[in-house]
């Protein structure tokens, strides 16, 4: 069975054309039947992406050869199934959204710390260890000692340093994060808060499983991942998770054999978010999946001339709304 090469990447960089280059890259992603999502802000390049391995290395090489991209920080993994359906570029005002303005890692960000330098920094007593990921990620592994912050998104960070961490007791922090953006970008906000010393593992969690030998990992469980794997392992194969696709949690076999469980509908940790109407609408959507996988119509891929196709009948769609719109207003006349 063909695998597919994963590549998770990210690199804060000052890219005061982001916009311009959005469909440039889509269009050679695609021409190489690369999928996955890509962000483009101002403040840099985040995302992840998928393939054949030679077509994967054809994108990377495509960026680094912009200069502000030379030494993008990427993670390789490899997976049997293409783990995206298609290819997204997108534009934000943030690569990774913490919401507090004047947060540049660009101008200052906390010490790296390498993946094989990693067990010997937390085992520290005296550093604070602080997961910065989401509540549902840490339920499913973590590093061994490690606070979890308990937040919903990354947004939530600054009010749990706010509350619970003290620049004038906690002299030294440690962070990390599923791939590193996420804490690098907090090690910034930790510097502005006035914490001294903050430290953030390198390359992230996915860097440290590539490199340290299971047998001396400090990690426990598994890591989430976002895209349709899931969650890999130690060997960063996919792990043991499947998705609840109502809440976009990960779910076990355990949580799947629930009698609140229904695929694509409703999980154990869902059940009572969602109103009737919420879950009428997921089970039609769960439907149309079913029946896309029947008729094997996944979509992974998308040729140039797909796109063009696609782009000439909305346009004709357009054109044919906007007719109609006119010929209505002449007729009230």
């Amino acid at each position: 069975m063909a695998e597919y090469q994963v590549v998770a990447l990210y690199k804060f960089a000052t890219l005061d054309n982001f916009e311009k280059m959005r469909k440039p890259l889509f269009r050679f992603c695609v021409e190489r039947r690369v999928t996955g999502t890509l962000l483009l802000a101002y403040e840099g390049l985040n995302g992840t992406i998928a393939g054949a391995p030679s077509d994967v290395e054809t994108v990377l090489n495509y960026l680094q050869q912009d200069k502000r991209l030379s030494d993008l920080d990427y993670k390789v993994s490899m997976s049997e199934t293409n783990p995206f359906l298609r290819m997204k570029v997108k534009l934000k005002k943030e690569i990774v959204t913490l919401g507090v303005e004047g947060v540049d890692p660009n101008q200052e960000v906390g010490k790296y710390v390498q993946p094989q330098d990693w067990n010997q920094l937390i085992s520290d007593p005296e550093v604070v260890l602080v997961d910065t990921r989401n509540d549902y990620e840490v339920d499913i592994g973590t590093f061994a000692g490690a606070i979890n912050p308990d937040t919903e998104s990354f947004r939530d960070f600054p009010s749990y340093v706010a509350t619970h961490l003290n620049p004038t007791k906690h002299k030294k922090v440690a962070m990390y994060c599923t791939g590193g953006i996420r804490c690098e970008k907090a090690s910034a906000f930790m510097l502005q808060q006035g914490f001294a010393e903050v430290y953030h593992l390198q390359g992230g969690i996915l860097k440290y499983l590539e490199e340290v030998p299971e047998q001396e990992s400090l990690w426990r469980g598994e890591c989430f991942v976002f895209d349709r794997r899931v969650a890999v392992n130690h060997q960063l194969k996919p792990g043991s998770y499947d998705m609840c696709y109502a809440c976009r949690r990960p779910i076990s076999d355990k949580d799947k054999a629930s009698e609140h469980y229904q695929a694509g509908v409703s999980c154990p940790r869902c059940i009572g978010e969602y109103t009737d109407k919420d879950r009428a609408r997921f089970s039609q959507r769960q439907k149309q999946v079913e029946l896309g996988k029947q008729r094997e119509q996944a979509h992974i891929g998308v040729s140039s001339a797909d796109i063009q196709r696609t782009k000439a009948q909305k346009q004709q769609r357009k054109a044919v709304l906007a007719e109609r719109a006119r010929a209505g207003q002449l007729m009230k006349k």
